[in-house]
């Protein structure tokens, strides 16, 4: 199981499972963006987690998800997860 989760193992999850908004686009800075605003609803973002948690092992609190979610906080907690350090 890799020791980190990055940015591009986000965006290639999200491309498989849920697609993409012709009008985002996820190789510019999305870090930041909340999923709501790339285009990425509820069911995308469930689909989303279940990929990830599959993948990667680890579950993700049901709080893990709300509405202000960015990739850079999803990435962080799924990092945290899969290495078991805090990031900060």
């Amino acid at each position: 199981m890799p020791a980190c989760f990055t940015l591009d193992d986000l965006k290639r999850i999200l491309r498989e499972g849920a697609g993409t908004d012709d009008a985002v686009d996820l190789d510019g800075d999305i870090l930041d963006t909340e999923f709501t605003a790339l285009g990425y609803e509820s069911l995308a973002m469930l689909e989303t987690f279940g990929r990830i948690e599959r993948e990667y092992g680890i579950d993700l609190a049901e709080d893990t998800m709300t509405d202000d979610l960015t990739p850079r906080r999803l990435i962080g907690t799924i990092t945290e997860q899969v290495s078991g350090v805090p990031t900060t």
